[in-house]
């Protein structure tokens, strides 16, 4: 058997990234400051020494494990495109599509073009969270039925 645990997502400020993520509707689970020899072998950075913060979504099946890496520095990059081969993006469904927009523009954080409606049964849009995190936000329209 496997089972998804969390989504790990390295930030430039874990307060601002959890105001972000709570505000949408997770829960903070924990906090911790990690450093030491069993962070050095699990990460596979030596010195490694971090914040990290478990959060969890409101049905507890999805957790983003956030962290801001004191140790060593974080490493700016290009904010990942849509296109780009890797980790993508962390995908949420939410209620109210326009209430969750209302909510991340209060954060700074828009679409990266617009509101999309797939067929009948989806409005979702994609768009830049804190630390240039792509998020997309789906409002199934199915529920109504």
């Amino acid at each position: 058997m496997i089972k998804l645990e969390n989504v790990g997502i390295a930030v430039r400020d874990l307060e601002a990234t959890i105001a972000f993520f709570t505000d949408l509707g997770l829960t903070v689970l924990g906090r911790d400051t990690v450093s030491g020899e069993w962070t050095d072998t699990a990460v596979g950075l030596d010195g490694n020494h971090a914040k990290i913060a478990m959060l969890q979504t409101p049905d507890g099946s999805g957790r983003l494990e956030l962290f801001e890496y004191l140790h060593p520095g974080a490493i700016e990059t290009e904010p990942t495109r849509p296109n780009e081969i890797g980790m993508h993006r962390v995908a949420f469904s939410v209620d109210d599509l326009d209430e969750a927009l209302a909510i991340a523009a209060q954060h700074g954080c828009y679409p990266l073009r617009g509101v999309a409606t797939y067929g009948d049964l989806y409005k979702l849009t994609y768009l830049r969270g804190p630390s240039g995190i792509l998020v997309m936000l789906a409002e199934d329209l199915t529920q109504d039925r």
